[in-house]
């Protein structure tokens, strides 16, 4: 395949691993997710993946029913980690060598967060999963996406989503919503776009990192992502509607 990045970061949603569940995992969508990754990886592509927990645990919705925000936030990165090992499993049961490294002290499962231990292992062909978001409360998996990617020196940040890019309003709502091909920094933080939260954008738009949203249901959409192929939305290059 052509390839135009070599160095990716995968931002993957919790709620992206549940497939049509209502709750938790669904082992099928994690295992296409996994098997998606490994064509990367054996094309000399190196992953990094940011997970969310959504799926699990959702810290402002835990705030929102009269929960401490900063307790319900240290439950929501616990549950990334959940998923982290769940993707895993995934990836090392079809011979793809994987490393979770969380931002929460977890000895017993995975490795504390260490940049250039997590860059050695990316130069070494193995995944790396992020979990437990920057360990930090009152920060989403977004940010940590970004500050992730900024970090470890990534050439792009995928984020993996369950519509096809970006929209001028709720394509769900409005049959004729726009869908965007491209536009900058600038432009998703003024009309607020709601791609990311405006801190993950500023990162971004600070370290030159573009952000590429597409349609994790549709199978080879990453792949194709990586080779450069026109699919959902690029945020940080030509803005067709500035």
């Amino acid at each position: 395949m052509g390839v135009t990045y070599r160095r990716i970061l995968l931002k993957l949603s919790g709620e992206a691993l549940m497939g049509e569940l209502s709750y938790g995992v669904d082992p099928a969508v994690v295992h296409g997710i996994a098997e998606e990754v490994a064509e990367l990886v054996n094309e000399g592509i190196e992953v990094a993946i940011v997970v969310g927990g959504g799926n699990i645990f959702r810290g402002m919705m835990g705030a929102a029913a009269g929960m401490e925000r900063a307790t319900a936030d240290y439950i929501g990165m616990i549950a990334t980690v959940m998923n982290a090992m769940t993707l895993q499993d995934a990836l090392e049961r079809i011979g793809i060598p994987t490393r979770v490294q969380t931002a929460i002290a977890m000895q017993e499962v995975a490795e504390p967060y260490i940049r250039r231990r997590a860059i050695r292992h990316l130069e070494k062909g193995r995944v790396v999963v992020f979990g437990a978001g920057s360990g930090n409360p009152f920060f989403t998996t977004d940010t940590t996406a970004s500050l992730r990617a900024a970090e470890i020196n990534a050439e792009v940040l995928f984020k993996a989503t369950k519509v096809d890019g970006v929209y001028d309003s709720d394509p769900k709502k409005n049959p004729d919503a726009k869908r965007f091909k491209s536009l900058t920094y600038s432009h998703v933080l003024q009309q607020d776009l709601k791609v990311m939260d405006s801190t993950a954008i500023a990162l971004c738009k600070d370290n030159d990192i573009p952000i590429i949203v597409f349609d994790l249901s549709v199978r080879g959409n990453i792949k194709r992502a990586v080779a450069g192929e026109s699919i959902g939305t690029i945020v940080g290059g030509f803005c067709e509607v500035c």
